[in-house]
């Protein structure tokens, strides 16, 4: 067989090209971005990732604290109680339980100073922020004739 030298080049040229892959050439792939963001389906269950306590339900409201945790302008007064010799008031939070407070128990911005027959004095030593009056004010809730 008698292959002229230019021939037999191109078929050594074509050859060394189909084995290193440059004969034929693949049409680019095109590659999609890949998402950030994640989204989740929960297909009517709870959705783990969302935060239980942002609900809008729970805003505003507060958990029951106890008389230390109110404010003397959340607390009314509803009756007194004498019981040997000393009162005790019972007033009602927003909550809309009524719990019985006596003389010196603390309240978030104040304390009881005292409780008579038909009055009870609170006595306000901080403010609405935490921090305390320069000069404390009383804060007196009576109870009208009518209501005892």
């Amino acid at each position: 067989m008698n292959i002229p030298k230019p021939a037999m080049a191109l078929v050594v040229l074509l050859s060394t090209a189909s084995a290193l892959g440059l004969a034929q050439t693949a049409p680019p792939v095109e590659k999609k971005p890949v998402s950030s963001e994640f989204s989740y389906h929960s297909g009517g269950r709870r959705d783990p990732f969302k935060d239980l306590y942002a609900t809008t339900a729970m805003k505003g409201k507060k958990a029951i604290t106890g008389l230390a945790g109110l404010a003397i302008d959340d607390v009314t007064l509803m009756g007194i109680v004498g019981l040997r010799q000393a009162y005790e008031a019972i007033v009602n939070i927003p909550e809309g339980f009524p719990l019985t407070i006596r003389e010196g128990d603390r309240l978030a911005d104040g304390f009881v100073l005292s409780i008579g027959a038909d009055r009870v004095i609170f006595r306000r030593t901080h403010d609405s922020r935490g921090l305390p009056l320069s000069k404390p004010v009383d804060v007196v809730r009576d109870i009208v004739a009518e209501e005892r």
